[in-house]
């Protein structure tokens, strides 16, 4: 198979989505079964941005594989600034199986994949955060149908809210696009908070694959949560936002908080999702994120599990 590079999640398709959940799964369940799946293979992990998740899971599943993961932080080394990204991407595909990278901007991921002769896995950028959506499907897979196949998410409905302007909210309308989902995602009118015109221009042409689901943009929280099979919210604050700046995007987003009463407006059987980490009172109330509805722990162990299933079917060239 050749070689393949995941710098968004539509950079896989409705099939290799639902592969690589099954195998997710399978993982879960039998974990022993898979302790030599990547057995003396390396993975080098680029940090520019901290995770406590990102981290920690890939450090572990690449240990419960029987492989290595080398967690690099460019805080101490800097790339791209005494070689290009391309050559580093370039370098690295001579050292090791393949590279995790969690950074700034799009153009870095880029340059890494455009040299590199092994994969090469947007672990977070401003664009996309694939691996998130991966663990994200498996949740609601296990939720709804309980195995993956290839309609196991066709007609659920997803409601994002609060800053719909970030990685997160994109992959999520690429992701349900691709699974046949309904994406609903709402948040502030105006330039700082609405989606790029790329991203609504690309989920536009991924709607009109035959059994395709939908992402909108609707005008409130309400409107979005309104029946639906899982309600989303992420992190309000970016590193570094803090006084005047800090309160003022507070109030603008407000509206947007997940709380019980937006919660009673969901299906009657809706689970709460946050990628983590999250704060109490912010994008949602204590009682949301730690009532029944929450599933955002078992959302939290599906990075380990669905990461594993990706690594083996990149570095083992399975797509």
């Amino acid at each position: 198979m050749a070689l393949r590079h995941i710098t968004k999640i539509s950079d896989m398709s409705r099939a290799e989505i639902t592969a690589t959940l099954s195998l997710a799964l399978d993982m879960k369940r039998t974990p022993s079964d898979y302790h030599d799946a990547l057995k003396r293979k390396t993975l080098l992990m680029l940090f520019e941005k901290p995770s406590l998740r990102t981290r920690v899971s890939l450090e572990a599943g690449m240990t419960s594989l029987g492989g290595h993961g080398i967690a690099y932080m460019t805080g101490d080394s800097p790339i791209g600034k005494k070689e290009t990204y391309e050559d580093t991407g370039a370098v690295l595909s001579r050292m090791v199986d393949a590279v995790t990278a969690r950074v700034n901007s799009r153009s870095q991921i880029a340059g890494l994949a455009a040299n590199s002769t092994i994969p090469i896995v947007n672990a977070l950028d401003d664009y996309a955060h694939p691996m998130q959506m991966l663990a994200d499907l498996q949740v609601m897979v296990e939720k709804t149908s309980g195995s993956a196949s290839e309609g196991c998410l066709s007609g659920a409905s997803l409601a994002f809210v609060g800053d719909i302007q970030n990685n997160v909210t994109y992959d999520l309308m690429r992701a349900g696009i691709i699974m046949g989902m309904d994406v609903r995602v709402s948040g502030p009118a105006g330039q700082d908070f609405l989606p790029e015109a790329s991203v609504l221009d690309e989920c536009a042409a991924l709607a009109q694959v035959t059994g395709a689901g939908t992402a909108t943009v609707v005008a409130s929280a309400e409107e979005a949560a309104r029946g639906a099979d899982f309600v989303y919210a992420d992190s309000w604050m970016s590193y570094g936002v803090s006084g005047q700046a800090r309160d003022e995007r507070l109030a603008q987003l407000m509206p947007w908080q997940v709380t019980a009463n937006l919660m009673s407006l969901a299906s009657p059987s809706a689970k709460f999702m946050n990628c983590l980490p999250a704060m109490r009172e912010e994008e949602q109330t204590a009682e949301v994120i730690d009532g029944p509805q929450s599933i955002v722990f078992d959302q939290a162990e599906n990075r380990l599990h669905a990461q594993k299933a990706l690594l083996v079917k990149l570095i083992l060239r399975q797509f």
